[in-house]
Parts: C-alpha cells; structure tokens; sequence
C-alpha cells in the first residue's frame, strides 16, 4: 500500500507541475528601424586607394527593438558599410514574424531558426548579419531581465578592457593632422593607436609609422591595418620593413579568405598577424582558427550573426590560444571582450555615439564596463531623426 501511495502523490505532483514550456515568456512585438548615420567628413581606407570602394559618408544600421508578453525590452543592432543597409532591412522584415510567440529565453534554438528561415541564400553575408539585430537583442533582454551588464551575465573576467584608437589614422587624413589626433588621442587616454597603411608607395606608410612611433615613443602600443590590399610578396616585404617597429599587430595585409597566406605571414614575421574582420560566420572564422592564420581574431559580432556565434568563435580561439580584438561597434564588444579568457583590446570609434543616449567610459587606457543592464544603451532622438525606414510586427505596447 505504500508503494501505491508514492505513486498517486508521484503522479499528483506532476499533474499539478509546470513545464519550461508551459511558464516561459514570449515574444509579443518587434520593432525594426533603418538609421543612416552620417559621417562629418568621407573617410578613405586603402581599397578606396585602389579604386575598389568608394570613400565611406554613412553607415547604415538596422535596430531590433523586441518586447516580451512579461513587459522585458531588448534592443540590438547591425550594419552596414557602403553597401547593403536596405537588403539587410529587407531581409530583417523577412525573418522577424518567425519570432513572434516564441520564448525570448531560447537563443540558441532561435538563431538557428532564423538561419534556417534564410538558408537558401546560404549561411553567411547578408543570410547572417540580418539575425544579428535580433539576437544580440535577444542577449540585451535576457540580460536586462536578469538586471546585470552583459558582461556580467556571460561571465566577465574583467571590468575594463584595453581600447585602442582607429579614426584618427585613416589614409585620408594628413600626417600633420594624423600627429595631432594621436595626440588627442592619447590625452582622452585611449590605450593604443591604430594607424591605416596600403599606400600605393610603402615609403609612404613607413614614413608614417616612423612619424607615429616617434611621437608615441617606443613602448606606447602601435598597431597598423592594410585593409587587405597587399598581395603575398608586398606583405612579406613589409612585415619586414615594419619589423623595427614594434608593433602590436599587423593587421589584415592580405584578402580576408587566404587563409594559407596570413598562415605563412604569421609564422614567418615576429610581429603578430591580426585578422577576420570581414568574415560572416562562425564556419568562416574556424577555417582561420584552425589553418593558425592569425595571432588575433577579430570577429564582428554583428557581422557573424550576432552574440551567439560569436561565443562560439570565442570558445574556439580560447581553446586554440588565441587572443581577441573584435572589431567595431564597442558597444557590443566590449561585454564580450570582458568575458574573454585573455586579455583582449576594444576597438574605439567615436561615429556611433549620437545614436545612443548612453556613452561609455574610457579612463587610464580602457574602456570600462558601466553598471547598466544588459548592453546599456537605449536609442536617442537623433537616431530617430536618421531614421529611414521601419516595420512592425506582433501586438505593439
């Protein structure tokens, strides 16, 4: 009689309990908008040098602001430069109502129902980055939920991170000018100067970084970026010729996808090798991983489809010793360079302030993780004004 006893009281309590599936939140609407950001002054890279793009005036951003039926706000981001912010609209509004009634909680299930949802393009490129407005906001409510920064719900290692600087040094720009930014630069207390090199002459991108080293003297860190307009020769020569330079990194000397070859430029130069930027998924970013084509992985969170795949990438280059520097979109990174396992560096761009009515902290060389949940951020009255498009889905509040 005891026996059946336990049973019925067995039975009793699952009749009566919840399931996961039962309780969990849900999705009630999406709200996407496309923000043109424009840019003070047009910005030149080496592969406006060599004719293959046009100087960048705008960036193009598409914000998720996604709300659940318990009343929890997420707001995420992605982008594009010169090319792509409408397809990458376009094919948002396409992916948005597979979210709707789903439980905000289930990430990883949902980003692969998104890259299902656009898998006839393929699993990289614009299929990806159309899910990174989504999942990244997906993170920021499940951290805001929680009430703890982003960085704190992942796990942070750190509390700030090492932030160097890029706009000042484009090739656009003057070396006189260039100086004066450095200087600027390092007064506000950036941690680290990144220089843009690729010159049709390399006599003139070493006179730069010579200019730039003597200012900073030796043991400032000094990184420089070719944009991928070397070809092997050119950047074995100078890799060479930088050498003397002590740089932190050199940092995308060859096309994004020769792997082989930022392989070879690695092993054979003393200075590190820093790529991976440009590429659109985790898949992509293991073939770098695993052929050791580089010392430091840069991967773009919303360029690979958002936090998720990027933990993923993290998990990979930790296991395989390498270190991290994402790029772009501080805002993000910086969260998820805190929780990396080595001490990364933050890229600093200054261009996305105004569509942000937060600001983050830079002080003594690092950016700092602020105290605000989830990413931190909310969007501003100018990002409204840029806007350029939007659509709606679900039961708006």
């Amino acid at each position: 009689m005891a026996v059946e006893s336990n049973i019925v009281s067995y039975a009793q309590v699952a009749a009566d309990a919840r399931t996961a599936a039962d309780s969990g939140d849900r999705i009630a609407s999406i709200a996407l908008s496309l923000v043109l950001l424009p840019l003070a002054t047009p910005v030149s890279d080496a592969k406006v040098l060599t004719g293959r793009q046009k100087p960048l005036t705008e960036i193009a951003f598409i914000f998720a602001e996604i709300t659940s039926r318990d009343g929890h706000r997420g707001v995420g981001f992605g982008y594009s430069k010169r090319a792509g912010g409408p397809g990458l609209f376009a094919h948002a509004k396409e992916l948005a109502p597979n979210l709707i009634g789903e439980d905000p909680s289930d990430i990883q299930r949902l980003f692969t129902k998104l890259l299902w949802a656009g898998a006839s393009m393929g699993r990289s490129g614009m299929t990806t980055q159309a899910i990174a407005p989504f999942d990244v906001a997906l993170w920021d409510l499940k951290a805001r939920r929680a009430n703890l920064p982003l960085a704190k719900l992942l796990g942070a290692q750190r509390d700030s991170v090492r932030c160097y600087n890029t706009s000042g040094g484009y090739l656009h720009t003057p070396l006189d000018q260039v100086l004066k930014n450095v200087t600027i630069s390092r007064d506000s207390g950036i941690g680290g100067i990144k220089l843009k090199v690729g010159q049709p002459d390399g006599a003139t991108d070493l006179k730069r970084v010579a200019a730039v080293r003597e200012l900073l003297g030796p043991d400032f860190p000094l990184m420089v970026d070719a944009n991928q307009q070397w070809d092997r020769p050119t950047a074995q020569r100078m890799g060479r010729r930088l050498e003397p330079f002590e740089l932190v990194w050199i940092e995308e000397p060859l096309d994004a996808y020769d792997f082989e070859g930022h392989a070879a430029l690695a092993a054979s130069l003393d200075t590190p090798i820093a790529t991976g930027e440009m590429l659109t998924s985790f898949g992509e970013h293991a073939q770098l991983i695993m052929t050791n084509g580089s010392d430091f992985i840069q991967p773009d969170a919303p360029r690979v489809g958002g936090i998720t795949p990027f933990l993923q990438i993290m998990a990979l280059a930790d296991f395989k010793g390498r270190m991290l520097a994402p790029h772009f979109a501080m805002e993000i990174h910086l969260h998820l360079a805190a929780a990396y396992a080595h001490e990364p560096w933050l890229e600093h761009f200054e261009w996305l302030g105004p569509l942000f009515n937060e600001q983050l902290q830079l002080k003594d060389g690092r950016m700092w993780v602020s105290d605000r949940p989830g990413l931190g951020f909310s969007l501003s009255e100018q990002a409204r004004r840029w806007t350029a498009d939007t659509a709606s889905f679900g039961i708006q509040s």
